[in-house]
């Protein structure tokens, strides 16, 4: 399919593997053209950048014709349903969000919208496509602030430095503490538990 002055949305999720909070999934959608790839060149990964250069992209974001949308699946209907059902089903719910039907769904790694989209999921898509590259840039900066908020909350895990991954601080802190109300008791088996 010939991209150019097709309605896109570009989707990528993040928190995927986190142990705490939210999977959050966003969106970026746009008509592609010359105009909008230029404004998007040199846009990446959201994981190859630097927190302040995430933050530079979300505010140069605004400026653009890009509408953005998220979709947050907490860490109570990870545990009870699965990562796997969380992913189908915000991806759904993100898609109902737009209210123009793309003419094509480009999908980050191994993701997939519902079947009546057409859509293509690309390895590494969040670092080839620049629609894929904002929106994951855009998750996770709400994510990331979310988890900043988060930390304020419950101040002995250190959210506002890991952002609710399983670093070595963090499960340090599981086991000195015991877990929160927004830790993933499913990804958290493992670990001895106050």
């Amino acid at each position: 399919m010939r991209l150019s002055s097709k309605f896109i949305i570009g989707i990528d999720e993040v928190g995927r593997g986190a142990v705490a909070g939210p999977l959050v999934i966003g969106a970026a959608c746009g008509r592609w053209n010359g105009k909008l790839a230029k404004l998007l060149k040199g846009v990446r990964d959201s994981k190859k950048l630097t927190p302040r250069q995430r933050e530079i992209w979300f505010k140069k974001f605004k400026k653009m014709p890009i509408k953005f949308y998220t979709v947050s699946i907490g860490n109570a209907l990870i545990d009870k349903n699965g990562i796997s059902w969380a992913l189908r089903e915000g991806i759904a719910e993100l898609l109902k969000k737009s209210k123009k039907k793309p003419d094509l769904v480009l999908l980050d790694g191994g993701i997939h919208a519902p079947k009546k989209y057409i859509q293509k999921t690309i390895i590494r898509g969040d670092d080839k496509i620049p629609l894929i590259s904002a929106a994951s840039i855009y998750a996770k900066v709400i994510r990331d602030r979310f988890m900043v908020k988060l930390d304020k909350r419950y101040d002995r895990y250190g959210f506002k430095n890991h952002k609710g991954y399983g670093t070595a601080d963090h499960l340090a802190a599981v086991k000195k503490n015991g877990l929160s109300q927004i830790h993933r008791r499913s990804f958290l088996s493992h670990i001895d538990k106050k």
